[in-house]
């Protein structure tokens, strides 16, 4: 016998008496002793082991003592079934069979009782000897709650349709279900053992029943259906009772109705829910459905999604959830439940606390964190850093011993409390389920948990302005200057100390934002939240000594305006002054960047980790990222992949923008990084409209018969992205290029031929990237770069793309395929696109009929977008003499001119390389290269820094980039002039 089922003296003279009592119960069964059970079962362990086992259980669990004294057929049954194995998908079905297969009520009452108790025994048994983990019992007491309910629903259902027909909808003649949704721990999959069952019950639709005699409206249909459930689960007979059914936290609890209808809960959620019952809406599991109900359980958790997430990053949770907890202490003190392991301090619900926290923070953009399951969720949130590192499994750690123990508590006596006994009896049966030999070393664990429980809890909710160092004294003084009313003396003054210069403007922009709109407009709570944000942000200006204040103060104010009815977010900046002090850095840095936080609220996100902010991922990050933010959306979602799409672009250009405006990031990084971007959800948004024209047509078919189950497409990228180089707010230059059988058709059942998939495939695209969302377009699309620009196809062949190119192209159109590359689609047809794309760049051409075209088309360009007004001497960083336009002409000359002799020179597609390839290949010297170089990067580095300012890139004053201009019109002069003495 193994000492773990070593039992203390006074538990040991326990577990003799209810040995005895337990022999005495099978003698009745024509059994001599407990141990006779496994003689003959093939694989039974030792006699020994079993009835030390026994004992153990027996002495710890006065409930398993009682149910199998009265009923030793349970025993011998578990025994003779495996010896307490593990549940099974085939014990389920054979438990549901057995439900329905009662022949009335009461023989339906007595089996749910029956099967309870026996599941019971096995389970207690189960867990109290560790043979299973505290998660696989609590999954498996959910299955058979699950089961039962299930069971015990459809058996009534059945028993009603007889009596007053199927119920019906008035609206789609359908035949209505029953949806039961499991909340709390049931929801969660997480029953304990002696849990009640928190239930709502809904269905979708108004109608009444079919039923020839007598008809009922579906509502009193329902409500019966819902009262016999309980009945059958909840009432306390001779043989015990199911499961205690609670239905308090349905629509008005109590003194709502037992069922409501689907457009009855939706309206409710939407007007009238409260905090809590988010909380409670994070666990909502269809348990139970009436027989055909699968699609009414989805359609009713997709309509209660938006009550329970919101799209935004949600901080205003953390005010209820401090309210909350605060009440619960005030109980626990006031009841004396102290020894409470789920409702005391460090105890199960401040784990749940911390853990839906995050949930409902971060679960509308977050779908990982929508998981019901605690012991999932702790290492999701330490692994996505949401938790400190080791938290997370410290408190998995607790949450285990927790749980364990509120089992060990429970399964004594079959009665839902988690408190901690006081007999020293029961002390000593928890201790040694918990594997401690005396209750004081398991009371030292428990302590040391709860400790750690405590602390974890006390950090996620704790005060951010004491964890910042932000005195109430210092806020009164700054809430002084945002309440000014008559006299704004007070107020000067508190500024004249700060020595903010400016005070009389500082004044005039806070009275202009009292005054606004959206502030006289907002409702009490809305005020409150502005009230506590406005002295806050000012000490956030004042605590940035480089931001001249009242600057700064302009460039957020209309971020303040534009979340004024939207206050979540001023809740966020509240509860986390590291992105207030963000907002305020970024925002004075860069009206561009001020301008987005204020018409997308939604990227304070990002705010939130400055490690992240300033260090954008690589390429194959952003992939990740991507693939992480859609796993959970269908294809068939288009609106929500724009969304997603839209988000992803706009968060990452702002920490694009956030590196770049602070110094983070130099230019060529800002530029590959913007291109990464633009890449990355190019690739995307290909796959998502092949998967939405598959869905509608079917697949493109090749002349062999073959499907084509991959697009045989590229987009090619031009321009600046071809060129990568995208700038904050770029277009993209895009061409597409096919490779299918323009002969060949779609095999769906609505066909169409391959070239007219092809083009609405590309219309897709443009339509899912160009289209107004609320959350705006995810880029500009010119296309007048295909062959034939505007008047031309939209989408072309290869074939006909090169004969294009060869044949009727501009010279201007091969300057345009210098900086043309694939970037997204088929590797194959890019392979193939590059080859032509070379013999374009490689032809032999005429240098002089060249350089007379490039010339040309300068001038015209010049004449057109070049800055007019010489007497104010404007400098147009790109268009003006000696700008970026004349470095890239000159690339693109050099490139057609010369690369028949040097075909290294079509390897690259950006400048840079460009030039640096025709230093390499001895066409331009390193000096030459060397300073269109420094003017190149100093110009792009410029333009960039106006763009983030909204300003545009036209300098005044004679004294800008002077000897860069004139060495760029030299070289010009040389090359494309004076050919001869370049």
């Amino acid at each position: 016998m193994t000492d773990r089922w070593k039992l203390p003296a006074p538990l040991s003279s326990s577990a003799d008496n209810c040995l005895e009592s337990l022999q005495n119960a099978l003698v009745r069964e024509s059994v001599s002793e407990p141990a006779a059970l496994i003689d003959g079962i093939q694989g039974a362990p030792d006699a020994s082991e079993f009835m030390a086992q026994l004992r153990y259980v027996l002495a710890c669990s006065e409930f398993v003592t009682k149910t199998l004294s009265v009923n030793p057929a349970h025993l011998i049954a578990l025994v003779s079934d495996g010896l307490f194995r593990p549940q099974t998908s085939d014990d389920i079905q054979a438990l549901s069979g057995r439900l329905a297969a009662c022949a009335d009520q009461p023989e339906l009452d007595r089996t749910l009782r029956l099967e309870r108790n026996r599941a019971m025994v096995r389970i207690i048994w189960r867990d109290f000897t560790r043979a299973a983990s505290m998660t696989e019992t609590t999954a498996e007491l959910s299955a058979l709650a699950d089961t039962m309910i299930h069971g015990a629903l459809n058996w009534h259902y059945s028993a009603l349709t007889e009596r007053f027909g199927e119920p019906v909808g008035q609206e789609s003649g359908a035949v209505q279900p029953l949806v039961v949704l499991g909340m709390g721990k049931l929801g969660a999959c997480e029953l304990n053992v002696s849990s009640d069952i928190d239930l709502i019950f809904s269905y979708p639709e108004a109608g009444e029943t079919n039923g020839e005699k007598k008809t009922l409206s579906n509502q009193e249909f329902f409500v019966r259906l819902g009262q016999k459930l309980i009945q059958s689960l909840d009432t306390n007979s001779a043989d015990g009772f199911v499961f205690r059914v609670d239905m308090r936290l349905r629509p008005h609890g109590q003194s709502g109705a037992l069922v409501q209808n689907f457009d009855a809960m939706e309206s409710y959620y939407q007007s009238q829910g409260r905090d809590w019952e988010r909380y409670a809406m994070i666990k909502a599991r269809p348990v139970a459905w009436v027989t055909g109900g699968e699609s009414a359980c989805a359609e009713l958790m997709q309509l209660l999604a938006p009550f329970t997430y919101r799209q935004y990053v949600d901080f205003s949770v953390i005010e209820s959830l401090r309210a909350m907890k605060g009440l619960i202490n005030r109980q626990v003190q006031r009841k004396g439940m102290d020894l409470d392991v789920k409702l005391g301090v460090g105890g199960i619900r401040e784990i749940e606390f911390v853990v839906q926290l995050f949930q409902l923070i971060r679960g509308g953009r977050d779908l990982a964190l929508r998981e019901r399951q605690v012991c999932k969720l702790l290492p999701l949130l330490e692994q996505e850093k949401y938790l400190p590192e080791g938290s997370g499994t410290g408190l998995l750690e607790a949450y285990v011993f927790l749980r364990n123990t509120e089992h060990g508590i429970q399964g004594y006596q079959d009665r839902q409390t988690q408190s901690l006994p006081i007999d020293e009896l029961d002390r000593l049966r928890v201790a040694v389920v918990m594997g401690y030999s005396d209750w004081e070393s398991f009371t030292a664990a428990l302590e040391g948990h709860r400790a750690l429980v405590n602390r974890e809890f006390q950090e996620v909710i704790a005060d951010p302005d004491a964890e910042h160092d932000v005195d109430s004294e210092s806020l009164d003084a700054w809430f002084s200057v945002w309440e000014v009313s008559d006299s704004d003396q007070q107020a000067l003054e508190v500024l004249t100390v700060a020595n903010w210069v400016n005070a009389e403007r500082v004044l005039a922009l806070l009275d202009d934002l009292r005054q606004s709109r959206p502030v006289l407009s907002m409702q009490a709570s809305s005020r409150t939240r502005l009230d506590a944000f406005m002295p806050r942000l000012l000490h956030a200006l004042d605590q940035a000594p480089e931001i001249e204040a009242a600057e700064g103060l302009k460039r957020v104010l209309p971020f303040v305006e534009a979340v004024a009815r939207r206050s979540a977010y001023l809740v966020l900046l509240v509860e986390n002054p590291t992105a207030m002090q963000q907002l305020v850095r970024l925002s004075a840095a860069s009206p561009w960047i001020a301008d987005e936080l204020a018409a997308h609220p939604i990227l304070l996100d990002e705010l939130l980790t400055p490690e992240s902010l300033y260090a954008p991922p690589g390429k194959d990050e952003l992939r990740d990222e991507m693939r992480r933010e859609v796993l959970r959306m269908s294809w068939d979602d288009l609106e929500g992949h724009m969304e997603s799409l839209r988000y992803f672009r706009s968060a990452h250009a702002l920490r694009v923008a956030a590196s770049e405006v602070t110094g983070a990031l130099p230019l060529m990084k800002v530029s590959d990084y913007l291109t990464y971007i633009a890449e990355v959800i190019l690739e995307h948004v290909l796959a998502l409209a092949w998967e939405n024209m598959v869905a509608r047509y079917g697949f493109p078919c090749r002349k062999d018969g073959s499907e084509e189950r991959e697009p045989n497409l590229i987009i090619v990228g031009y321009g600046k992205l071809g060129g990568i180089e995208l700038g904050h707010g770029s277009d993209l230059d895009l061409v597409f290029i096919h490779d299918t059988d323009t002969q060949g058709s779609t095999d769906g059942e609505k066909s169409v031929d391959n070239q007219t998939f092809y083009t609405r495939l590309c219309q897709r695209i443009i339509h899912i990237i160009t289209t107004q969302m609320p959350s705006g377009k995810l880029y500009e699309v010119d296309m007048r770069l295909r062959p034939s620009g505007n008047s031309g196809m939209l989408v072309t062949s290869l074939a006909a793309y090169e004969k294009y190119q060869f044949t009727e192209a501009w010279t201007w159109e091969h300057q345009a395929a210098v900086r043309a590359r694939p970037v997204a689609g088929d590797p194959a047809l890019a392979g193939r696109f590059e080859k032509v794309r070379e013999a374009v760049l490689t032809r032999g051409r005429d240098e002089p009929t060249l350089r007379h075209d490039v010339i040309e088309m300068r001038e015209k360009m010049r004449a057109h977008l070049g800055s007019s007004n010489k007497k104010e001497q404007l400098f147009h960083l790109k268009q003006d003499a000696g700008g970026i336009v004349d470095i890239e002409f000159m690339v693109q000359y050099a490139v057609l001119a010369w690369a028949q002799k040097a075909p290294k020179l079509t390897q690259y597609t950006d400048n840079i390389r460009i030039l640096e390839t025709l230093e390499q290949v001895g066409l331009m010297t390193a000096e030459t290269v060397a300073q269109l170089i420094e003017a190149y990067k100093a110009y792009r580095s410029t333009g960039h820094r106006l763009a983030l300012q909204r300003q545009e890139a036209v300098l005044q004053g004679a004294d800008e980039f002077t000897a860069e201009r004139q060495q760029v019109s030299d070289l010009w002069q040389q090359l494309m002039l004076s050919p001869d003495q370049a």
